[in-house]
């Protein structure tokens, strides 16, 4: 199969770069924070089973206890109401895994205003300097937000509420419903922006992505590696039947 000869050579020369977009999950990994009335995600934990000693001379293993959506993951459509119907994580087609991908970069807005959100027009602009959008790809929001990896500053609450970037109403609809893309990444602790509680409809990412059989990946890092296009994701959530999401594994290849 020599398209895989090539890309095998391709990696062993560093012609083509894999990037770990993934943020390690440890107890101080930034997690999901609701209205305290609502039920909450836990936090990753490891809990030892042995270590080299008389619990297992040999080995070393773990239990590990965390939420679906916890760290960097990815959003099945019955993760929200308006998907409850489609898709758990277990039947997310292996296609949608090896997708191409474009990068939006609005760090310099975001620097100037953590409730930044993305219009329709700001894709626009993309698709004029760089092309149409990706078939089946996804829309990665570079936004800064990864440097932040406190769950203080991750959440970046204040008395009115959380302060994060993220998208518009219209734009979350448009992507959804219009564009040829399968879903979005984002550097925040979730799709939609700090603020998106208070929308119409709450949450439109959530609502309108997954409830069109769309998907969102969560807390990526290192999406200032990446080409504006031409890299290609490999998301790689558990299959976990009847599941509404995983912590996923997210590498992106590029091209040198």
């Amino acid at each position: 199969m020599p398209v895989l000869t090539d890309l095998l050579a391709a990696l062993r020369t560093g012609a083509v770069e894999v990037v770990d977009l993934t943020a390690p999950l440890t107890s101080q990994t930034p997690i999901l924070e609701l209205p305290e009335q609502f039920g909450q995600t836990a936090r990753f934990e490891l809990e030892e089973i042995s270590r080299y000693d008389d619990r297992g001379p040999a080995w070393y293993w773990n239990n590990f206890r965390t939420g679906e959506h916890t760290g960097t993951h990815f959003d099945a459509p019955n993760h929200w109401a308006s998907g409850r119907d489609l898709a758990d994580i277990a039947s997310v087609p292996v296609g949608v895994l090896v997708a191409p991908a474009v990068v939006l970069d609005v760090t310099a807005q975001v620097a100037a205003d953590p409730d930044f959100l993305i219009e329709r027009e700001h894709i626009d602009a993309l698709v004029a300097e760089h092309g149409p959008l990706p078939e089946g790809g996804w829309l990665l929001c570079r936004t800064g937000w990864s440097a932040r990896t406190s769950q203080e500053d991750m959440i970046n609450r204040a008395d009115d509420g959380p302060h994060s970037p993220g998208m518009s109403v219209e734009a979350a609809r448009w992507v959804a419903e219009e564009s040829p893309l399968q879903g979005i990444g984002v550097e925040t602790v979730g799709t939609d922006a700090g603020a998106a509680g208070g929308f119409d409809p709450l949450f439109p990412c959530h609502h309108f992505l997954l409830g069109n059989g769309k998907y969102g990946l969560s807390q990526l890092r290192n999406l200032d590696r990446l080409p504006v296009t031409g890299a290609m994701v490999v998301a790689s959530p558990l299959k976990i039947e009847g599941g509404s999401g995983s912590p996923t594994r997210v590498l992106a290849l590029v091209e040198h």
